[in-house]
């Protein structure tokens, strides 16, 4: 069978490897000219389905437990296995108690444990919330790996304007986020920095609460740490805004004071595609499939997105199908 899928973010990506593993001939067209620039390029990289239980609802667990499996399946040794740290400041306590509430997959711990797993923020904070079995990887390595990955496999590749026009395929596959302006879909913009400094170093994702500008520091490779992410309920692209700039600074400085000299190396912006209830669809129109709606869960939630359209393309109904048909 031939796919054509538009679209080289992560769902674009992750249904190109469900369906060449599969055995069909896919091929993949972007208007960008090459995989850097898009949403998914800006992404924080977080594994948490315990943790976005905080403000999602439980289908974002449920559909996202097997996403860090499915990473280092595809992928070996880009997923990093070493739990969400999730901490608040003594005056936003209730924040944390808050939290823990609305979640679960965790343990509460002390000052002395919160040493134990990040020696940087010894004296910091204490009490904490410590996700045990969540992971993270980097966007960025991970979209270039994964694509090179995919050369290999034989998924065809074409960039720029000219690859988008129409083309024989037996089934097209409509993973272009926000620009696909399905009706229902909405932006949601996030902002994001990427900080260096060789003053701190962390082993996890660690999420600092606040009862207006909650936000995550992520590390990654070469003393750089991306601190994200605004949600601000906009499809204007553009710059980052000073405000932002100003609050995730001030965040990054609450969790640790050396954060303040660090370089900052890069701003960034994307357009998180999502729907009225902020969940992602997989839909059908004839030889149509679309994916979207993925919102603030691209590596979370894609890998099982990517599973139910390659049962829709290769004619396998999907559970949700089945247990339709059941009660009818």
């Amino acid at each position: 069978m031939k796919v054509l899928i538009r679209g080289a973010g992560v769902a674009g990506l992750t249904l190109a490897h469900e369906l060449a593993t599969r055995g069909a001939s896919v091929t993949v067209v972007d208007i960008r000219r090459q995989i850097a620039g898009n949403a998914s390029w800006q992404a924080g990289g977080m594994l948490a389905p315990w943790c976005e239980r905080e403000s999602a609802e439980e289908t974002v667990l449920s559909l996202g437990r097997g996403a860090a499996d499915w990473w280092s399946a595809a992928l070996p040794g880009h997923v990093m296995r070493n739990g969400t740290l999730v901490v608040a400041p003594a005056r936003d306590a209730g924040e944390l108690d808050r939290f823990g509430r609305r979640t679960s997959g965790y343990r509460a711990i002390d000052a002395e444990a919160i040493a134990a797993l990040e020696p940087d923020l010894e004296g910091s904070f204490t009490r904490a919330l410590f996700f045990a079995e969540e992971a993270h990887l980097d966007p960025r390595r991970v979209l270039l790996e994964l694509q090179q990955k995919l050369v290999e496999m034989g998924v065809r590749f074409e960039f720029g304007y000219g690859a988008v026009h129409s083309r024989s395929a037996d089934v097209e596959a409509d993973c272009t986020g926000i620009t696909g302006r399905l009706t229902g879909l909405r932006g949601v913009r996030g902002e994001m920095l990427i900080l260096k400094t060789s003053e701190v170093a962390l082993a996890r994702p660690v999420r600092l609460l606040h009862p207006r500008i909650p936000v995550y520091v992520v590390p990654r490779s070469g003393n750089l740490f991306m601190v994200g992410a605004t949600m601000i309920e906009s499809d204007a692209a553009g710059p980052i805004t000073a405000r932002s700039v100003l609050e995730l600074l001030n965040a990054a400085y609450a969790l640790h004071p050396a954060f303040g000299e660090a370089e900052l190396v890069e701003t960034g912006t994307g357009i998180r595609p999502a729907f009225a209830d902020n969940l992602p669809r997989v839909e059908r129109d004839g030889n149509t499939i679309r994916i979207n709606g993925l919102y603030r869960h691209g590596f979370l939630l894609a890998p099982e997105m990517a599973r139910q359209a390659t049962d829709m393309i290769l004619g396998h109904k999907t559970k949700k199908e089945l247990a339709h048909e059941a009660h009818r």
